[in-house]
């Protein structure tokens, strides 16, 4: 391992550190080169910024969970729709555990993504994946539509609270650190109680 790659890490670790403690708005640049055991001039040479430091640590993980969520969204919208109906309930449990099993194999990181990136690019992480869910979530609606199912008016602030209720009590579990053991039957009846609220809506049996 480099000299360069060691001074990094000890930079990523501090700044993580820091982060976690004060967030980012407080968050102290001096602090982080001191507790990594480099001057503030070394540490600048490697970011130009606290929100370029703050992106190094956070973005690898982000953009993990994100594209994890959207290649799973991609795949599903390319099911017929009786497919998707269907197949409904597992591909979404599959996609949660595949995520949190990566969320909790870095909880330190996600702990900072929802509690102290505020001021950050990244102060919404929650709401980039409830986007991505919500335009996946009307795709559906239009297919179902299209292949003659019959879905009542959904009030579509209704469909905007309900899926940031959903992921932001599925990140409750970082918050709240739900030990590892438990988080499975966790996602399974949290699953529960959002799916038989949407088949409820959109007078829908998923799995069938």
């Amino acid at each position: 391992m480099s000299d360069t790659t060691v001074t990094l890490q000890k930079i990523h670790d501090s700044a993580l550190a820091e982060f976690l403690e004060n967030g980012f708005t407080n968050a102290s640049l001096r602090r982080i080169a001191a507790n990594a055991g480099v001057t503030t001039g070394a540490l600048y040479r490697y970011y130009d910024s606290k929100e370029s430091l703050f992106e190094a640590v956070v973005k690898p993980h982000a953009d993990y969970i994100l594209n994890l969520f959207s290649g799973t969204l991609e795949d599903f919208g390319k099911l017929p729709e009786t497919e998707q109906t269907k197949d409904m309930k597992d591909v979404s449990l599959d996609c949660m555990n595949r995520m949190f099993e990566y969320v909790y194999s870095h909880k330190e990181i996600f702990r900072l993504l929802l509690r102290g990136a505020e001021g950050t690019a990244y102060s919404d992480f929650i709401h980039m994946i409830v986007e991505k869910e919500e335009v996946a979530t009307y795709r559906y609606m239009d297919t179902l539509k299209k292949a003659g199912h019959k879905i009542p008016e959904i009030n579509r602030s209704l469909v905007h609270m309900a899926i940031s209720g959903m992921f932001s009590g599925a990140f409750e579990s970082v918050i709240h650190d739900i030990p590892k053991e438990e988080l499975h039957e966790y996602l399974i009846q949290l699953r529960q109680f959002y799916a038989a609220g949407w088949e409820s809506l959109m007078n829908v049996r998923f799995g069938e």
